[in-house]
Order: structure tokens, then sequence, then C-alpha cells
């Protein structure tokens, strides 16, 4: 059985990095059918279109770093190594899923490959960041924490006090902003005054970059410099992927608040085709590999999927396991 180990491994050549991400954007179309024909309960939140961001993350961490990430975070956990097993058999709340079935969509982790738990509230995995980047400093030794959140967060208190905690400690922890344009329903535009969130890091005197978060070279010297950084003990850096999704909010949003015309002007940069086409030009990949590589994992989601469905549902009991208290 292949493990979450070493599927991380399988990020360290460019062309496990694109089947990487063609494997998200199939887990994640997958995602939508099952939930369309009554295997998903509660909500699901799509990342298609943003998968150079978290596969250019998952490149650079060792497995000892520590990642959280929002409740949009199928990508992340997949990226870091997460069969897809693990996150579909989560989703589907089956024992088989990588949280025993009782977390659901936006409760995917798995320790072996630094995921925590991903978080439904907005913004709650930045604080908890910088603590396990505290944790690291204290015990000196090189590891670091990056978090992962959209372009909402950077409105709320938790993203300023963490930031200002990060750089008055110097905590080795990468702060790193999904910009996808959409704060759930809203434009950035409405609800935010700038239009580069990295300048943000100017007043915490941190370390800041804004990245294509649609091509994953680019994210990847984004995330490596930062994490440099960091081991280096020069503290905390923001990182601003610029980037897009292509589905709404959530499994039931059309996004018809969209600009007429947007999604498509965002499809011609696809970040799988850009990959894609890189590998290609110079000869790393030819257009039947790539084919064949596409027809393997929709195979290989398609088991997986069998594999889940075929799994049981956690027992009641199931809900007070993990739980503790004191009298």
């Amino acid at each position: 059985m292949v493990t979450s180990l070493t599927r991380r491994s399988q990020l360290n050549t460019e062309v496990g990095r694109l089947e990487r991400m063609l494997e998200i954007r199939a887990v994640e179309e997958s995602i939508q059918t099952l939930y369309n024909d009554g295997h998903v309960r509660g909500s699901t939140h799509l990342a298609n279109g943003q998968e150079a961001v978290s596969v250019g993350i998952a490149s650079v961490l060792r497995p000892t770093d520590v990642v959280t990430c929002t409740y949009r975070g199928h990508a992340a956990a997949l990226a870091l190594g997460v069969t897809p097993e693990g996150v579909l058999g989560e989703i589907c709340g089956r024992v088989i899923g990588c949280s025993g079935g009782i977390g659901g969509s936006m409760h995917l982790m798995d320790a072996s490959v630094g995921l925590m738990p991903t978080f439904a509230i907005v913004g709650a995995g930045l604080p908890v960041a910088a603590g396990v980047a505290l944790a690291a400093k204290l015990k000196k030794n090189d590891s670091v924490a990056l978090t992962i959140f959209g372009d909402g967060s950077t409105n709320i208190g938790a993203f300023h006090e963490t930031l200002n905690m990060a750089s008055i400690f110097k905590l080795p922890v990468i702060f790193v902003i999904e910009n996808n344009l959409y704060g759930e329903y809203t434009r950035i535009n409405l609800s935010t005054p700038i239009s580069d969130l990295a300048d943000r890091a100017d007043s915490y005197a941190m370390r800041k970059e804004i990245v294509d978060g649609q091509d994953v070279d680019a994210v990847i010297n984004a995330i490596q410099s930062a994490v440099d950084f960091a081991r280096a003990g020069n503290g905390p850096s923001l990182i601003e992927a610029k980037t897009y999704r292509y589905s709404g909010h959530s499994r039931s949003d059309p996004a018809t608040y969209r600009t007429p015309g947007e999604l498509d002007e965002w499809k011609k940069r696809d970040p799988l085709d850009i990959a894609a086409s890189k590998l290609i030009s110079k000869g790393a990949l030819s257009e039947n590999e790539l084919e064949t590589m596409k027809s393997d994992i929709d195979n290989r989601v398609a088991a997986a999927i069998k594999t889940v469905l075929a799994s049981d549902g956690p027992e009641l009991s199931a809900l007070m396991q993990h739980v503790s208290a004191k009298g």
C-alpha cells in the first residue's frame, strides 16, 4: 500500500508534481459528483484552479514541518501526501477516511505528513501555526510552520494579531495567502482597500513576496526562499499567491456574482496547462504520455471511490473517541 510519506516523495520531480496536480483536479471533480449522488453530508469547498499553490508548498516542506489550512483544504491534503482514499473517505464519512470519517470535508488531517486538522473557522489556522512555530523555536530545532488562508482572512483580527506576534518573536512561520479574489461570495475590491495583500506585511516589518499562484515553479521558488529564511532563524514571511478558484464558494454556489468572462480568462492560465506545457516544450513529457497519465489518474480515482463507498461508516461510539475531560 502506498503511504502518505511515499506519496510525498513523488513531488521530487517535475513530472511527479504535474501528476499530483492532475490528481487533485480529478479528485475535486469527483467530490461534486459524490455530493450530487448523496454520498456527502454537510458542505464541501473545492479549490480547483488553485492546485499549483498546494503542490508548490508541499514540494518544499519536510514531513516534519507543520501545515494548517482552511476548510478548502482537499488540495493541500492531497498535495502533502494524504491518499485519495483518505480524503474521499473522510468527505464521505467512512472509517477509511484520514480522520476516521468523523471530521468530514472541513476537518482533514494526517500527522505523518504534518497536516494539522483543517479549520472551518476563517483564519483559525494562523494563531495555531504561530504556536507551532513558537514551540519549534523553543525546542531549538529547524522545523517551520506554514499556514494557508484566503484573502478574506486578512481582514480579521487573528491575522493582524498573529503577524504582529510572529514578527516580534521572529517565529519560523510562513503565512501564505491564497488570493482567489473572493471571500466567500464577495469580491476583494468590495471588502479590501488595497490590491496587493502582501503589503500588509509592511506594518509588521515582515518579509513579503507576491507570486503567480498559477505557476507551480514560481510558487516553489517563493516558498523555498521563505522556508530558508525561517530555518535560518530570521523570522516569518508573508506570501501572497494570486490565484483563482473555478467553482463557487461551496457545493451549491453557482457563482453568478462573477464578472462575465472572468472565469474564462483565468482558465487561459490553468496551472495544469502551464506545468504540462513547460514539460512538453523541453521534451520531459510527450502529448501521448500526458494523455496516458490523465487516464491512469482517472482510473485510480475511480478505484479509490469504489473502495471508499464499500467502506463502513464510523460507529456512534466514535463521537466520544479522542475526547477527554477533567473533573
